[in-house]
């Protein structure tokens, strides 16, 4: 054993592992070598770094370096198997340009100038350059002048600590998420139709359903693991189980598929009705389960497309060919196939002008009870010639093998006693009606009573590890509060201020810029101060050329907190370097509820801390008085006076106030028994609790040797309050080191797989009247008006839906850069995304060997008789050219993305092919997420 060299010994440990995870027994001789490999090491549980699947890992470290890591046997979610990134969780980590110092642009003299070089500073510098000049855009323009992009992979305690100290210290509600990109689409969709966030199901629907459909959600490489588990159970059950990929172009998760359907994008919307249209026609629909739980419901539908007013953007000096889409904001002439789509509302005929008059504000979310009958009459129009006349996505299949698949996924989903699950990612949720197309999947199931049943429901995964337990469960946006409450509603916002301890009016009831907003109001000068953590907003973010430039030439000041020198690292003027996954204490919440913590294992490297570090100091340079005085332009009010009612002092500080307070010190002491690893016995180390062995200087320039308490536990102790009793249960701190995660509402200790069913959920129980199965018990937006197809009516008054869902129509409706309607060349259609090997923007796995190897740049995947009449092969270099910008890419015709004709897919991880130079910054009307998944290009040779 002792002369097995490295690569042996990898393949021998990794052998052991897989096979221990399989349950099957492994040679004691290979146990032992395995065994004295490792001798050394400390492994502990933890969570992968990257989607939202949720996966447990087991992390090794040895002499404070992560030294291997394997999946977690243990843990539900994964089973012991890991996809190819999550086995190189540890070499993001260990990149040869890891930031360790501060960088702070500076001129000749050492005085910060926005045009200067980055120099390395220390934390004091840093924090004595960030509070300048934060001051001095919050005193000029106020709370709104401010602003933090957020992340969805923020740690759950970093997510509530940012939020606290935006809304409640600065008064401001300009923080947002980068999944407000990914999964806003997918809260307004539960918000409209249950009144609560996130989904009713489980993955163990995976493996209960006969029937998984995928709607835009290439499973195979965007959550492999749990694609891994549809696999086995399609093999485990040929005959029986079935698999649909609906999508715009065919992908890895088409090759296991029964059937695969290329749709022209946009048109799901149209599918969508074709099927609830077949439920009415059939006399599918379950009655018992509608009449008892639900209402039908339809809304606006003139409300542009979340897109910058024209007049605005054309004083901005956007070109003649952005103005020739941005126009259509406000008005757009209705086409042939959307007088058909629209016919049963009575409003709009072919070649009128429908004006945009409903996009402003809350108008896009208005929505009310109609009847059954104004259903029927609305889902009419969408016949199955309709349908394939609109929908087919493949110019080469005939209608007729169209018209059949879809003939046949109607009967899946109609067929009496099939189970039938729905799985979505970013092709509804990136999409110009990404709210409306959420709500429409679950009408198809609620009209089948098939939905919060053990293998039967529609079911959104996310896509970062955490957008479901801190971007929406702790409300890093905008418009949210923990625990589903808004920031415009009057009793959320006292119930907040009461469990933060501040006075009644501190926060501001105005909803803040999301993500895209942000942007823009940095453009127009409205908001000069930005922070972005977690996060690359100016490489994620479309329409990006307007952003860069906003960034280096407009009077602003940029602060990015970042592990590399990505996009948005490069175009600040300070950056900070912070602690990585492991290298902390922390917890994400997953797409199916569960949530996970872990404990740090090892220590930042240099000088980069913890994101909860730098908010903290960052806090100490704020004394009461100047952000709690009024602030007349935002209309709000002077809460000094209460604040010393309550004991507070006017100099005290914002750290002192929301993070420092007494009963953490008292309550949660350090050290904490919790971190004892369950192995070894050792204590893990902690850096905001007691330091960290490093010699850091904090940002008063004194040696940091911790806060002398428990600081994840008591912000996680606290934040969990805000949902108990609601339907948001969480455990405690210390439960969730014992277990590998737990799936909310967590009640007596027991997690609940399907919600809203009163076999499986206790809340559902208590809401439930007797005999009844279901309760929708979700509190939001459950009083609307009554109406009929063209609005509601006042003489009809009003409905309460106590534990009702909602069934909605919403019609179909053409994108407004559909290639099939453009004059100017822009032909083809693109397509944005991920790939399996790279996380996002590619920051972390572009740095590691074995991923980059295997893909080292973005290719622009395109069918090969495209290629063919433009003139190029694989491996050409090509131009994509939108009206906004152009990238050059590699051609690639025979990829694992094989689009139809008339499309091109330019996944986004490269920083070299940004694609989002080139992409439309048109947004969900109601979500305000954008979609990357359409826009109109030319591509040419380059």
């Amino acid at each position: 054993m002792s002369k097995m060299d490295r690569r042996d010994f990898l393949k021998t440990t990794a052998a052991v592992a897989a096979a221990s995870a399989a349950g099957l027994s492994v040679p004691s001789e290979l146990q032992a070598a395995a065994s004295n490999g490792e001798a050394g090491w400390q492994w502990d549980k933890a969570v992968c770094r990257f989607c939202g699947t949720g996966c447990g890992i087991m992390v090794a470290t040895k002499d404070d370096k992560i030294v291997a890591v394997k999946g977690d046997p243990k843990a539900p979610v994964n089973r012991g198997i890991n996809c190819i990134k999550g086995y190189f969780n540890a070499k993001i980590m260990y990149g040869a340009d890891r930031l360790t110092e501060p960088l702070l642009r500076v001129n000749d003299k050492g005085e910060f100038d926005k045009n200067g070089k980055f120099r390395p500073v220390s934390w004091k510098r840093a924090f004595d350059e960030m509070e300048k000049q934060f001051k001095k855009y919050y005193n000029e323009l106020g709370p709104t002048g401010v602003a933090i992009f957020g992340s969805g992979q923020y740690t759950i305690q970093e997510g509530y600590v940012a939020s606290k100290l935006m809304k409640a210290g600065f008064r401001s509600n300009n923080i947002d998420p980068n999944a407000r990109h990914c999964m806003a689409s997918a809260v307004v969709g539960f918000y409209q139709t249950f009144g609560i966030d996130e989904p009713a199901g489980c993955y163990d629907d995976i493996e209960i359903t006969d029937t998984v459909i995928t709607w835009g959600a290439n499973m195979a490489e965007m959550h492999p693991v749990l694609w891994a588990r549809v696999s086995d159970a399609k093999l485990s059950n040929p005959d029986k189980y079935t698999i649909v990929n609906l999508t715009t172009f065919s992908n890895r998760t088409s090759n296991l598929a029964d059937m695969e359907i290329i749709f022209r994008p946009n048109t799901d919307l149209a599918i969508m009705n074709y099927i609830g249209r077949e439920i009415v026609k059939r006399n599918a629909i379950d009655w018992d389960f509608v009449n008892k739980h639900t209402i039908f419901a339809t809304g606006t539908v003139d409300t542009g497309y979340g897109m910058r007013t024209p007049s605005k953007a054309k004083a901005l000096g956007y070109s003649s060919k952005e103005m020739q889409t941005i126009q259509k904001e406000a008005s757009k002439k209705v086409t042939k196939e959307e007088a058909v789509a629209l016919s049963a509302i009575g409003k709009w005929k072919e070649g009128e002008e429908m004006k945009m008059t409903k996009r402003a504000g809350k108008a896009p979310f208005w929505h009310w009870q109609i009847t059954f009958d104004d259903f029927k009459k609305a889902v009419e129009p969408y016949t199955l010639e309709y349908v394939v006349s609109v929908a087919k996505g493949d110019p080469e299949e005939s209608d007729e093998s169209f018209a059949n698949k879809l003939q046949k996924l109607a009967n899946l989903y109609i067929e009496k006693n099939r189970k039938v699950v729905s799985f979505w990612t970013m092709g509804f949720n990136q999409h110009v009606r990404g709210s409306w197309i959420n709500e429409l999947v679950y009408m198809v199931h609620m009209l089948l009573g098939k939905q919060s049943l053990p293998g039967s429901g529609a079911f959104s995964l996310t896509g970062q590890p955490s957008a479901c337990g801190t971007a929406r469960e702790v409300g890093t946006f905008a418009h949210r509060l923990p625990a589903d409450m808004l920031v415009a509603n009057p009793k959320h916002r006292k119930i907040s201020e009461k469990l933060w301890k501040i006075p009644h009016g501190t926060l501001n009831g105005k909803v803040g810029s999301h993500f895209v907003k942000i942007m823009r109001d940095m453009e127009e000068g409205k908001i000069k101060f930005a922070w972005a953590q977690v996060n690359n907003p100016w490489q994620n973010t479309a329409n990006a050329n307007h952003w860069v430039k906003m960034a280096r030439t407009m009077d602003n000041f940029i602060v990015v907190s970042e592990v590399y020198p990505g996009v948005s690292a490069r175009v600040a003027d300070l950056i900070l370097p912070v602690a990585m996954i492991y290298e902390k204490w922390g917890a994400y919440g997953n797409a199916e509820r569960r949530t996970q913590h872990w404990r740090q294992q090892v220590t930042p490297p240099g000088q980069a801390m913890p994101d909860i570090w730098t908010m903290f100091e960052f806090a100490k340079r704020f004394k009461l008085k100047e952000v709690w005085k009024a602030w007349p332009k935002q209309k709000l009010p002077s809460v000094l006076k209460a604040a010393r009612r309550m004991g507070y002092n006017e100099n005290d500080t914002l750290f002192d106030v929301l993070f420092n307070r007494r009963e953490y010190h008292k309550k949660y002491p350090w050290p904490d028994r919790i971190a004892k690893n369950p192995n070894t016995g050792r204590m893990h180390k902690n850096t905001e609790a007691a330091g960290d062995g490093r010699e850091i200087y904090d940002g008063d320039g004194k040696l940091f040797k911790g806060y002398g308490f428990f600081v994840h536990k008591a912000l996680w102790e606290e934040y969990r309050k805000f949902g108990v009793g609601h339907g948001h249960d969480l455990a405690s701190f210390d439960t969730y080191h014992k277990v590998r995660g737990l799936r909310w509402p967590v009640i007596n200790g027991k997690e609940t797989k399907w919600r809203f069913n009163v076999e499986y959920d206790p809340i559902a129980r208590k809401h439930a009247k007797k005999g009844e199965k279901f309760a929708f018990y979700g509190p939001l937006l459950k009083t609307i008006k009554i109406g009929d197809l063209k609005g509601p009516k006042k003489e009809k008054g009003k409905v309460h839906l106590a534990n009702k869902a909602k069934i909605f129509f919403r019609p179909f409706m053409v994108h407004p850069e559909d290639p099939k309607y453009d004059n100017d060349g822009y032909k083809f259609w693109l397509c944005t995304g991920r790939v399996l090997e790279h996380w996002h923007s590619g920051t972390m796995t572009m740095r590691v060997p074995e991923l980059y190897r295997a893909m080292p740049e973005a290719l622009c995947y395109m069918n090969p008789k495209d290629a063919k009449e433009l003139g190029l092969k694989d491996g050409d270099l090509a131009v994509v050219e939108s009206r906004r910008g152009k990238v050059k890419a590699r051609v690639e015709t025979r990829g694992r993305n094989r689009p139809p004709r008339g499309l091109v897919y330019v996944p986004w991880f490269d920083e070299k092919v940004l694609i989002n130079k080139v992409c439309l910054d048109a947004t969900c009307p109601m979500s305000k997420e954008t979609d990357y998944k359409k826009a109109a290009v030319k591509v040419y040779k380059a």
